[in-house]
């Protein structure tokens, strides 16, 4: 059976000498080191980016891109406190984060059926991102979906974040982050159902 999710392949450890010699070759401009930096650089990212990224995979070269002139710019930053992957996949991670803020923030709400009763979507929405067997099914009802509905379904129920933390990074109040996300589960139970023979 098939994760619901791309799973990361397993990396081989790098020597941190190895890294810091990697480090101080691209810093010294040396450009076999840049080629090997961003190679292994993109290893990491693109499973890592894909993943956080779906359904909208359109969106992963740019983001990419993104990441990668941000950990190449903040080299000189890196300390070795800990791994070169570890501190890239941290710059990755806030990157997304400020994607879904801003696309977030700006958000709006998309009218729908406001009347569906939240207390009985959430246990549907749940148990149906929990099933791997459907996971198909749901990335094509989430790409359906407006797009800020998508997201914040995905920062919820994916990246666990709290409705407080949602409404914190967008600059939202809780009760606008919890009304947004209740038109967006009933959004997703509507299609859902629709697309159910």
């Amino acid at each position: 059976m098939e994760a619901p999710f791309p799973v990361e392949p397993v990396q081989r450890v790098e020597d941190s000498g190895d890294e810091r010699r990697l480090v101080a070759g691209v810093l010294a401009k040396d450009r076999k080191a840049t080629a090997e930096f961003v190679d292994r650089c993109s290893d990491w990212l693109y499973p890592f980016l894909r993943r956080r990224l779906l359904p909208r995979s359109e969106l992963l070269e740019d983001l990419l891109q993104e990441v990668l002139l941000a950990a190449w710019e903040g080299l000189a930053g890196f300390r070795s406190d800990a791994s070169l992957r570890t501190w890239v996949l941290g710059i990755a991670r806030h990157k997304v984060e400020e994607y879904y803020r801003k696309r977030l923030r700006g958000a709006e709400t998309v009218g729908e059926d406001e009347s569906a009763d939240e207390v009985a979507i959430m246990p549907l929405f749940d148990q149906e991102l929990d099933r791997a067997a459907q996971q198909d099914q749901v990335q094509k009802v989430l790409s359906n979906l407006p797009e800020t509905y998508a997201l914040a379904l995905i920062w919820r129920y994916r990246d666990e974040k709290s409705v407080r933390e949602m409404a914190e990074l967008t600059g939202k109040t809780e009760k606008a982050m919890e009304r947004l996300l209740a038109r967006a589960r009933g959004s997703f139970r509507k299609r859902w159902s629709d697309a159910q023979p």
